[in-house]
């Protein structure tokens, strides 16, 4: 691990927690999109194809809690993560996250539109805004995102199409929750235009949007190769689906045993436990 900075504070409305892994934290804000089991669940489901030397690629990143949990599951390893959010203020969070926990060196979040991922095209910027920071934006940030450049993708997109589910929150929490900024369509075509052949997508989603999913993963040249429901409880239905796809493999399923999160007691179950760590 880098030296962390334990000087970064919380500005108004934010909190910080521990994750339990590594010592690291995380800075989050009341007023956003928190994260929540979905995020933990998908680093673990990911952690075993991310290896040493790899470049990883979190889309929808929020305040980057995916990329910082897999840098501490994996206790600093020599992986470098990319987080891409649109929102600046989770990425700033998520930023001061990283210096916090002294991931700065392997952990880097970038401000930027989800079409804009890997697109091929580098924007100038003055000398003012690049300098040497390495989070300052522009042209470093997008010589990052260079096509075919990553490894793996990790990404944990808006659930809900425009019509659907709960309207009535303020406007950071809708582009995280509803499809606003960003489709399933964009999310799948950043990906592939992102990964190196033969990459693999980490993606966690809602088992209604399937059909949808697999659809929006053929059209972009993602296979899928693995799924696992996830369930509350043993006797409900699946409420969230974990999903593994290949740039350029062909689709060959293998469905998972459930994960199932309470037993009958209500207590998270012993590989849920495990999870958490």
């Amino acid at each position: 691990m880098q030296t962390k900075d334990h000087r970064v504070t919380e500005h108004p409305g934010e909190r910080i927690d521990d994750l339990q892994r590594c010592g690291c934290r995380i800075i989050q804000n009341r007023g956003l999109f928190c994260f929540g089991m979905d995020a933990v669940l998908l680093a673990a489901f990911a952690q075993p194809g991310i290896r040493e030397g790899m470049h990883v690629l979190d889309l929808c990143s929020g305040n980057g809690i995916i990329p910082i949990l897999l840098d501490a599951r994996l206790g600093g390893a020599d992986v470098h993560y990319t987080g891409v959010e649109v929102n600046p203020v989770c990425t700033d969070m998520a930023r001061r996250s990283a210096l916090m926990n002294g991931q700065q060196e392997r952990v880097w979040f970038i401000e930027e539109d989800i079409k804009q991922v890997c697109t091929g095209e580098v924007q100038t910027c003055p000398d003012t805004v690049c300098g040497e920071d390495p989070h300052s934006g522009g042209r470093q940030d997008r010589e990052r995102l260079a096509p075919a450049s990553f490894d793996a993708v990790t990404v944990n997109p808006p659930y809900m199409t425009g019509g659907g589910g709960i309207t009535g929150e303020n406007y950071d929490r809708t582009i995280a929750r509803f499809e606003v900024l960003c489709s399933l369509d964009d999310v799948m075509a950043a990906s592939s235009r992102a990964l190196r052949f033969g990459g693999h997508l980490y993606m966690v989603h809602r088992p209604h949007r399937l059909s949808d999913v697999f659809a929006s993963a053929a059209a972009y040249d993602l296979g899928i190769k693995r799924i696992r429901m996830v369930h509350s409880y043993a006797d409900r239905e699946a409420n969230m689906v974990l999903i593994e796809a290949v740039k350029g493999g062909k689709p060959y399923i293998r469905a998972e045993s459930p994960l199932i999160i309470f037993d009958s007691n209500g207590e998270r179950t012993e590989e849920v436990r495990d999870l958490y760590g």
